[in-house]
């Protein structure tokens, strides 16, 4: 399915729960983007959220009319291989949420789909898209330390993995870019307190360049926190995501002392913190339906970040026997 770049992408949300409502609304919004229908298991809820945006309510996925361009798969991680490589056989371009899948081996048949098909496959890590990270990045050179703390209360929004999937996935995706170099050694540790899998987890990451990642995640925490910290020579970085607050300080010589001193630099990023990463992502995939460009964040970028996840969740694990619990 080739697309002029006047003709109109018609898309499908797949999954319209709590995320993918948001999903199907920023791409009714969008112009030269036709919502055609939302899916759901839950068919009043298809109607309700189809009813919103003037689109089709469906309850099976597999229903989705042949005009449909490129769909967004918000549903279950278990899900996410066979509604992925199904539709990308029939031709269409897919956004999937992370994680990608549940197994590196169906991450690596999903890629392969994408190639054989020659289809667009992005994966949602949205951190990628914030623009004030964005500015950041642009602003490094050679990190020495990040330090990323995202913790929240208890939610029975995912029940099928436990928090390195659930939140922590998203860090991995983001220190990866960050760091720009292979990992080397991986440490964690994190218990169970609510469910039957992790709920709470810390992970050190050491990469070849000699930066250190320090990874914190909660879903058992009485109150929110989203930042993050980033430490280079001669630079530092702090970003409060809840409290929509930006702090760059660099290293100076000051002129009177001749010294090197610590000063707070005149860049403020705090407005593009009330930038919605959500819609920079959509209209991110939308272009790449259009473009055929390469996403930023493809399946061998969720793969690499799921493979991350899924050893960091395996030394939990291995962790939390020897101790009994």
């Amino acid at each position: 399915m080739s697309i002029e770049k006047s003709e109109v992408v018609k898309v499908a949300v797949v999954g319209v729960g709590h995320l993918g409502q948001h999903h199907a609304r920023i791409l009714a919004t969008m112009s030269n983007v036709q919502l055609v229908c939302v899916v759901d298991a839950d068919q009043k809820r298809a109607e309700e959220i189809a009813h919103k945006h003037n689109a089709r309510p469906l309850t099976d996925w597999k229903d989705i009319p042949d005009e449909v361009n490129a769909v967004s798969v918000v549903t279950p991680t278990s899900s996410h291989h066979e509604i992925a490589c199904a539709l990308m056989e029939s031709g269409r371009d897919v956004m999937v949420e992370k994680p990608m899948c549940l197994t590196v081996e169906q991450g690596r048949e999903m890629i392969q789909f994408a190639q054989q098909q020659q289809r667009i496959l992005q994966v949602g890590h949205i951190e990628r898209f914030n623009p004030a990270i964005v500015a950041i990045a642009e602003k490094l050179n050679k990190p020495l330390f990040i330090e990323s703390h995202r913790l929240g209360p208890p939610t029975p929004r995912v029940k099928d993995v436990g928090v390195v999937l659930d939140l922590m996935i998203h860090d991995l995706d983001l220190v990866m870019a960050l760091a720009a170099s292979p990992v080397q050694r991986m440490e964690a540790v994190g218990v169970p307190v609510l469910t039957d899998q992790e709920d709470i987890a810390n992970a050190r990451i050491t990469f070849e360049s000699g930066c250190i990642a320090n990874l914190t995640v909660s879903r058992i925490s009485p109150e929110a926190m989203r930042k993050i910290r980033i430490f280079q020579q001669d630079a530092y970085f702090s970003l409060n995501f809840m409290e929509k607050q930006t702090q760059i300080y660099r290293k100076v010589l000051d002129p009177v002392s001749q010294k090197q001193t610590i000063t707070r630099a005149d860049a403020d990023l705090t407005e593009l913190l009330e930038q919605d990463a959500l819609t920079t992502e959509l209209a991110s995939f939308v272009n790449c339906v259009r473009t055929r460009k390469p996403p930023l964040v493809g399946g061998q970028e969720g793969l690499t970040a799921l493979e991350m996840a899924l050893e960091i969740t395996r030394l939990v694990h291995e962790r939390l026997e020897r101790i009994n619990l």
